[in-house]
């Protein structure tokens, strides 16, 4: 993003940009309608804090990490679940077109070498009620072989319903405490992602504000350009000027006007890249209500913070003439600070208060590593779990039944069914069980022991992790700070140059007008202007960004764009 409007100051140079349309409309930030609202008249007033609140609600691709952060609860869901009672029900039907024989020793079942006899005569005794005596008969000393024998009929069914309660198992429980680490790790890796947008979208706010900052000046510098080419005009018709110093006028004029419908472009491409970033539709007109003047910082404050605060330096918020000018500093011993200051945050290293104030905390990638640290522990102590026994609770209660064709095993018969002959004909049968199962793992071929090493790796590498990003933490906020400084004295020196130019180019279109200066002189003292206007402009987005990219070394980006 910085190269971008790097790119769109430096393509300007030495002429401005041309005003923007009315999207680009400065207007009060004073009574702004709700942003829904203007959406829906066309034109949305943006404001910096709008844009942010836009981005952090509509940005497509924060949107898909909430999703993450929604997929996360409902894996705590989906482990709590385990511990609540698991009912199922289950039915089948089955055509045993083919039944299963099994080999059957109906002799043994006969109970040895001899056996009763029941003849014609004794069926009809008993059946008219006598006492019948039962002879007894000796049977073939050969044995009878086994015999195959189908158990069963062709058609089968079964329904139950089963209910099991889980009451002692380890990785469960720990598995309950790792739910809740796991949704605070969803939630960190959406705020990482909130403070990505909240950059992107300042930067490209504060892009567009310059954008629109050094065109309005353009609009004045053109106005100025025709008067003194107006005036040249007259002077030569008077025979005063000669023709060559109409047309260097001229020629710059033209050159600018290129510059112009460059410049143009690039704005608009510029409050593109904003829509962009806030998720907002291309087809939607902004209207920027912030002020650059308002968005430059306190430099003075913004130096005490650093440690290099300096009684020469200071400056204010209240507008582009606020901004610290490049006043020499009176003493040497601020020089020699600032050098230390310098080379102290090169090394990485920080000084006195500003050390012990440093909270690695606040930097959201620290405490996601905590958390990530956390759940690599958890999953240690699960897979060493993974020993300890398994008990449950279960019950199951169902029917199963049988016949020769489907209709009759449908017919559903319980056991008060009576057959036309007043036999039973129950095909029907209940069953239900109630009981424990304790589950002991004895032996898993060492799967378990392998587990644990790889569990007990994976979290000692989060605990090397953190010397890392430590010393990386360490180096963005070296870097952050030494480039905010540099920033700083690079826009005191811009803001210096800015005013020195513009009097060079004051003096001499005065020396022109009465006749002691030459337009050559004039038409250098201009381009030397726009330069100096454009590497001011520069230098003010260069400490814009600067100071984003430190609030979010040192943690504060975040809550500074939520409050």
């Amino acid at each position: 993003m910085k190269n971008n409007i790097r790119v769109l100051l430096l393509a300007t140079a030495p002429g401005l940009l041309a005003p923007a349309g009315a999207a680009l409309a400065q207007t009060a930030p004073a009574a702004q309608p709700a942003l829904a609202t203007s959406m829906a008249t066309g034109l949305m007033p943006l404001s910096l804090q709008q844009a942010i609140d836009y981005a952090v609600k509509n940005k497509p691709t924060l949107l898909s990490t909430r999703l993450n952060e929604q997929t996360a609860r409902a894996k705590v869901g989906e482990i709590k679940s385990a511990g609540l009672p698991q009912v199922n029900v289950a039915a089948n039907v089955a055509d045993n077109f083919k039944l299963q024989k099994s080999l059957v020793d109906f002799g043994a079942l006969g109970g040895g070498s001899s056996a009763t006899t029941l003849t014609p005569a004794d069926i009809a005794a008993a059946q008219s009620g006598r006492t019948v005596n039962l002879g007894t008969v000796t049977l073939p000393s050969e044995p009878v072989p086994p015999q195959a024998f189908a158990f069963g009929l062709q058609w089968a069914g079964n329904t139950s319903a089963s209910v099991s309660q889980l009451l002692f198992d380890g990785s469960y429980l720990i598995g309950l405490k790792a739910a809740k680490v796991y949704e605070d790790l969803a939630k960190k890796q959406t705020q990482q992602a909130e403070i990505d947008v909240v950059e992107q979208v300042s930067k490209a706010y504060y892009s567009t504000l310059v954008a629109r900052a050094r065109l309005t000046l353009l609009a004045r510098n053109v106005q100025r350009l025709d008067t003194v080419l107006y005036q040249t005009n007259e002077t030569f018709k008077a025979g005063f000027a000669e023709k060559i110093d109409v047309d260097r006028l001229r020629v710059q004029r033209n050159n600018l006007l290129v510059e112009q419908q460059k410049a143009q472009r690039l704005t608009e491409l510029s409050v593109a890249l904003l829509k962009f970033q806030m998720g907002l539709p291309q087809s939607q007109t902004v209207q920027l209500s912030d002020s650059l003047g308002a968005a430059v910082v306190d430099a003075g404050a913004l130096r005490q913070r650093l440690g290099v605060a300096s009684a020469a330096t200071g400056g204010g918020v209240s507008g582009l003439g606020d901004v610290p000018t490049g006043t020499a500093p009176t003493t040497g011993n601020t020089d020699a600070q600032r050098q230390q200051d310098q080379q102290t945050a090169l090394s990485g290293a920080r000084t006195g208060q500003l050390a012990a104030a440093f909270n690695y905390n606040n930097r959201i990638e620290f405490s996601t590593l905590e958390t990530q640290q956390a759940l690599a522990g958890l999953d240690l102590a699960n897979r060493r779990a993974g020993a300890y026994p398994r008990l449950l609770a279960t019950a199951a209660y169902g029917f199963s039944g049988s016949a020769k064709n489907p209709g009759d095993l449908f017919a559903f018969r319980g056991p008060d069914s009576r057959a036309g002959n007043g036999f039973p004909n129950q095909n029907w049968f209940g069953f239900g069980n109630v009981g424990l199962s304790l589950q002991v793992p004895v032996f898993d071929g060492f799967r378990r022991k392998y587990q644990v090493q790889q569990a007990r790796i994976a979290q000692q590498t989060v605990e090397k992790g953190f010397e890392t990003l430590r010393q990386s933490i360490d180096l963005q906020d070296a870097q952050s700070r030494t480039t905010l400084i540099n920033a700083l004295d690079v826009l005191d020196n811009q803001k210096a140059n800015l005013d020195l130019a513009a009097d060079v180019a004051r003096v001499s279109r005065i020396k022109f007008q009465e006749g002691v200066g030459s337009n050559l002189e004039v038409v250098t003292a201009e381009t030397s202007l726009r330069e100096a206007q454009t590497n001011y402009y520069a230098a003010i987005y260069d400490v814009l960004v600067a100071k984003v990219d430190r609030d979010k070394a040192t943690g504060e980006l975040y809550n500074q764009a939520r409050k």
